[in-house]
């Protein structure tokens, strides 16, 4: 029960990452604030929750007013706000900048990277009054390494993580820490609507698609949205007091292959062996 006392805020928690962290922080004893924009969506998230330990917000992250909105609710819920935890994110995909809509690029830069800018923006002070707190911002390998036809995505979350960075700089004499998480490839509803298309190029099943885009991850497969959470509970807990500004990779080791090398190892040839 590291978290027993914590009052958190989860953005985009009605279904992967987000709704596993939730699940985790309540489990670690925490109280929390989930949101997205489907109420529906965080109606169903609540059911398989402690009664008394969640409430919801519904809105756009978008939206600076949604954004004090969902902070308020917080604070209502338990009169403090301990941990904020920046999930919320789309992943359209699929082009390069010269076909990309800029309307396309513009919503995936203002739900991922300004997003999480409103709600530190409307978080911070609260608590700088409540004597610090811990803020955990879900950026993506995508952030530190490109995908193709990713443009907006890649960019929204590097920038996140810069941003990440400032944050802790700026308001560490505030006791306030600001730490990202960069998940690899993570089996969420949201990556499986992305990589569905790909099954009919590809010539097989989603199954299929999943062993290939892990087939040259050291550990061979995609994690399960469960796998992100622990270290999330960890910066939100006072395990993690001296921790901030960091930038962690959960990504089943992907971030240390080399193209050239894996792609002499995917044609069947073993180099340096």
């Amino acid at each position: 029960m590291k978290l027993d006392g914590k009052m958190a805020l989860i953005t985009g928690a009605g279904t992967g990452i987000g709704a596993a962290i939730a699940e985790r922080f309540v489990a670690d004893g925490a109280r929390i604030c989930i949101t997205g924009r489907r109420q529906e969506m965080l109606d169903k998230a609540v059911q398989s929750l402690p009664a008394g330990a969640v409430v919801t917000c519904a809105g756009d992250v978008r939206k600076f007013e949604d954004a004090k909105r969902m902070v308020e609710t917080a604070l209502g819920f338990a009169g403090k706000l301990d941990v904020l935890v920046n999930n919320a994110a789309i992943d359209p995909g699929g082009t390069t900048i010269v076909d990309l809509d800029p309307e396309l690029w513009h919503s995936v830069l203002a739900t991922n990277l300004t997003g999480p800018m409103h709600l530190m923006k409307a978080s911070i002070p609260h608590m700088i009054k409540g004597g610090g707190g811990s803020i955990i911002n879900i950026a993506s390998l995508g952030g530190l390494r490109c995908l193709p036809g990713m443009p907006a995505y890649c960019a929204s979350k590097a920038g996140l993580i810069m941003l990440t960075k400032q944050v802790a700089l700026d308001f560490g004499p505030d006791k306030i820490r600001c730490n990202a998480v960069c998940p690899g490839g993570t089996r969420t509803e949201m990556l499986e609507e992305s990589l569905s298309p790909l099954a009919e190029v590809l010539g097989t099943d989603l199954e299929g698609v999943f062993q290939c885009i892990s087939s040259m991850v050291p550990l061979r497969r995609t994690a399960h949205p469960g796998e992100i959470t622990g270290i999330c509970s960890y910066l939100a807990s006072d395990d993690s007091t001296f921790m901030t500004g960091a930038v962690l990779l959960l990504d089943g080791g992907a971030a240390i292959v080399d193209v050239a090398g894996a792609a002499l190892t995917n044609a069947g040839v073993k180099w340096g062996v």
